[in-house]
């Protein structure tokens, strides 16, 4: 499997051959509780690192999903408008919200390994 990497916004990126898959963590989603509805980016949206392209609704909020790298949307997962709770019971496989071609690869390297992201989280905690 590719490797994950972890914003400090709480989304994960795998870099899978020419597209990176985004969703958010599984600490993201238990946060939130149980997700009702998705607004995701419109394909070919161009984004840039940081800024926020879809919403996440829970029962408890609603929260922006961020970038974590730049490019253009070349995909969205089309099954959350019907299944949103995928992102509850699948945060890291079957609940991604979308694909990027990324513009700048080398932004992947500047975001957090699994170790490093669990550090982080423990600190904010």
């Amino acid at each position: 499997m590719a490797e994950m990497k972890f914003s400090k916004d709480h989304e994960w990126v795998r870099l899978e051959g020419d597209a990176a898959t985004i969703g958010i963590t599984d600490h993201a989603q238990q946060a939130l509780g149980d997700v009702v509805f998705v607004d995701l980016p419109e394909l070919g949206r161009v984004v840039t690192a940081g800024e926020a392209c879809a919403v996440v609704e829970s029962v408890k909020a609603a929260s922006d999903v961020y970038a974590p790298i730049s490019g253009r949307i070349v995909d969205v997962n089309s099954a959350l408008a019907e299944s949103p709770s995928l992102i509850n019971s699948e945060p890291t496989s079957g609940g991604w919200f979308f694909r990027i071609e990324p513009s700048t690869p080398v932004e992947f390297d500047g975001l957090m390994d699994e170790a490093g992201y669990a550090s982080f989280v423990e600190s904010v905690a």
